[in-house]
């Protein structure tokens, strides 16, 4: 890694989905703080070519997820926290990968001033740990309704902090990880 990158890089145990721990610059003024360098992401093999950036907010106790598009829409995210706290969830979906069906979590604050690298072929959600909980996506594909999929938050394994979270009736509904089939290749 170039040592001009903002970020140092570890590992989640998930090939290809990385949690990247920012370099904050604090000073009288306040806090600065590089959240993407396209050098360090190309020296990496990560994408540098994003499509469209989104940001939600979400009250504690919210989850959301887990959610990923098929292809040939299907992308990759690079997911920040601005403000409050989450637990943020990758689920490997790519089938033949060492991974394939094992999850990572990573709590991810200002504070912390992390991000994760979620790569094609994984869902992805949050679970909002405190109010007002903002979360910054940058997703390498345009959103495409036809091609938006997800998996029921607690049929994979995962034990959430939570026994009831606040869900949209969509993610409530979506179809658990045993009846999936995998449209993605390692």
């Amino acid at each position: 890694m170039s040592a001009s990158a903002p970020f140092d890089v570890h590992p989640t145990g998930l090939e290809g989905c990385l949690e990247l721990r920012l370099k904050p610059f604090h000073d009288a003024r306040g806090l600065f703080l590089k959240t993407y360098h396209e050098a360090g992401f190309r020296e990496l093999g990560l994408c540098t070519d994003w499509k469209e950036e989104f940001i939600s907010t979400s009250a504690k106790g919210v989850l959301r997820g887990m959610h990923f598009q098929v292809p040939p829409h299907q992308h990759a995210k690079l997911v920040l926290c601005l403000a409050g706290r989450v637990l943020d969830v990758a689920l490997d979906l790519r089938a033949g990968s060492p991974s394939f069906g094992k999850f990572a979590a990573v709590e991810l604050s200002p504070e912390l001033a992390n991000g994760v690298y979620v790569p094609e072929g994984f869902a992805h959600g949050f679970l909002a740990l405190e109010d007002a909980s903002t979360m910054h996506y940058k997703v390498s594909t345009m959103h495409s309704p036809f091609h938006d999929r997800g998996l029921r938050w607690d049929s994979f394994g995962f034990l959430w902090p939570v026994a009831a979270p606040i869900l949209s009736a969509r993610d409530a509904n979506f179809e658990s990880f045993a009846d999936f089939f995998t449209p993605f290749g390692s």
